[in-house]
């Protein structure tokens, strides 16, 4: 079996060609496949092998008092997730364009999956606002999955979605706003902006999807979630899901056997 990671952290790092040598050199050593993006402002990676192997990997990456308390979500698969092992550098560790926006100065206002749900029993948070969930992800990954009855904006780009709110802000006027993503890293940065575009009572899911599975699997929740991996999509157990990626052309589709319902694009 392989142990699959995702985390990312939003904080000032500098040095950034040694970061990437340095963890280029620790990833080779310890046979990781995946993707880190370093930036100015963080750190987000995705990594996939074995766990005598990955483990380690990353108490070394969190003995770096920059990056302590990274928090990782993780996941089994049967097979390594991803084809090689990569270190970026990157302006930004998830492309927005508003420099502005900085989390490693402030982190948004996030709700934990137990009170989420508690809200989503009820209809309402606990002032008695109506919800009004807001997917931050692509389009070609709501198709997948998302929470039921969440807004999706259309986006075919994360940068896409100032403008794509301005269309929504009478639907989310007077209500509780969440943002969601995969693993944290959009929601948190969308809900910053939010809030510094004039949007009112915005919070982010902690920890994204892939936490909401960690605490409460399929609850609210249709469909499976599209990861950016080999596996394409997995169940809220967290277990490989039905869906496939076409290469060159990225288009995804079912699995010839799959007979799963998934959320159609909304």
């Amino acid at each position: 079996m392989f142990l699959n990671v995702a985390a990312y952290k939003f904080v000032d790092l500098d040095d950034l060609p040694g970061r990437r040598e340095r963890l280029r050199s620790l990833g080779a050593r310890l046979g990781m496949r995946g993707t880190i993006l370093v930036a100015p402002e963080g750190i987000n990676l995705f990594l996939s092998a074995r766990e005598d192997a990955l483990r380690p990997f990353m108490a070394e990456l969190s003995a770096d008092p920059s990056l302590a308390g990274l928090r990782a979500h993780e996941s089994w698969s049967d097979e390594v997730a991803f084809a090689r092992f990569l270190v970026r550098l990157k302006r930004e560790v998830i492309t927005y364009h508003r420099p502005g926006i900085r989390p490693a100065d402030r982190r948004a206002p996030a709700v934990a999956p137990e009170a989420l749900a508690r809200w989503l029993d009820a209809g309402h948070d606990d002032a008695g606002r109506p919800l009004a969930l807001l997917d931050t992800r692509n389009a070609f990954e709501v198709a997948v999955g998302s929470f039921d009855g969440a807004i999706d904006p259309g986006l075919r780009s994360f940068t896409d979605l100032p403008a794509a709110l301005d269309t929504h802000r009478p639907q989310l006027r007077g209500k509780r706003v969440v943002t969601f993503c995969t693993g944290g890293i959009r929601c948190e940065k969308a809900a910053l902006a939010m809030a510094a575009d004039g949007f009112e009572h915005v919070v982010q899911l902690d920890g994204g999807v892939l936490g909401w599975f960690d605490r409460m699997a399929g609850r609210h929740w249709r469909g499976e979630l599209f990861v950016f991996d080999r596996r394409v999509s997995v169940t809220p157990e967290l277990r490989r899901g039905s869906w496939r990626q076409d290469f060159p052309g990225r288009g995804i589709s079912r699995r010839p056997d799959s007979h799963a319902t998934a959320a159609p694009p909304r």
